[in-house]
C-alpha cells in the first residue's frame, strides 16, 4: 500500500496523457483515458478544451477540472510509481 502523496503539478501532454509530479518528487507520464468513465467523466473525454483546463487543488492534492470531476491522487500515484517499476 501506499501512503497518501499530493500532486503538486500536472501538465497535459497530448491525447489524454499527462505528466504529474507528486509531493514527494515522484514524477511519471500517464494517460487518462481509462479514468475517464462515468456521467461526470464524460464531458472530459468528449471536450478536449475542458480536459485540458485540468489543475491541481492544492487543498485535495489531486487534479481537478472545472465540471467537478477528480481522480483520488493515492490511485494516480500507485499508476505512476506501477509504470516506473515497470521500466527498470
Amino acid at each position: 500500500m501506499y501512503e497518501l502523496v499530493d500532486i503538486v503539478s500536472v501538465q497535459v501532454l497530448h491525447g489524454f496523457l499527462v505528466r504529474l509530479t507528486f509531493q514527494d518528487g515522484t514524477e511519471g507520464v500517464i494517460d487518462l483515458e481509462p479514468h475517464l468513465h462515468g456521467p461526470i467523466f464524460e464531458p472530459l473525454r468528449k471536450d478536449r478544451q475542458l480536459f485540458r483546463s485540468v489543475r491541481v487543488d492544492p487543498d485535495a492534492g489531486t487534479i481537478v477540472w472545472p465540471n467537478g470531476a477528480d481522480i483520488a491522487p493515492d490511485t494516480l500515484y500507485q499508476q505512476v510509481k506501477a509504470l516506473s517499476v515497470a521500466a527498470v
